[in-house]
């Protein structure tokens, strides 16, 4: 009868055991998971302002270089007037523009932002508590 009650309570503190290490584990890997969308956020936050400020001298030289183009060409070919040359270099950039775009949203469509391993391990931790074997 002793040893029934000690194998009872042996069993019953070996399950409440592997039920506290299993909330430990998905204590931890939530902690894991918000490390690494703070870390992946500020590498973000840095690449951003960097694009940035990029994007905006990158813009304003293309308006100089487009002027300066536009211009060259209206001196050395006169016949076709200056609005002509404005047009044409103005469809030049839209189409290049358009094909950068496409490409871009082709590319931010094939990446997933958030962190897999992470994700799959937390869901697969709380589907053993939720459905213990």
């Amino acid at each position: 009868m002793a040893t029934e009650q000690h194998c009872e309570t042996s069993m019953t503190q070996l399950v409440a055991g592997i039920i506290n290490d299993a909330e430990a584990l998905t204590r931890q890997q939530f902690a894991l998971f918000k490390a690494e969308m703070r870390e992946d956020l500020a590498k973000t936050k840095e690449a951003a302002v960097s694009l940035g400020l990029a994007a905006g001298l990158g813009g304003l030289s293309v308006i100089l270089l487009c002027f300066g183009v536009v211009h060259l060409l209206s001196w050395a070919v006169p016949a076709v007037p200056l609005g002509g040359w404005f047009a044409i270099c103005g469809a030049v950039l839209a189409a290049a523009a358009g094909a950068l775009f496409y490409a871009g949203r082709k590319k931010f469509e094939s990446f997933n932002p958030l962190p897999d391993q992470s994700v799959q391990e937390l869901r697969e931790n709380v589907q053993w508590i939720m459905h213990p074997k």
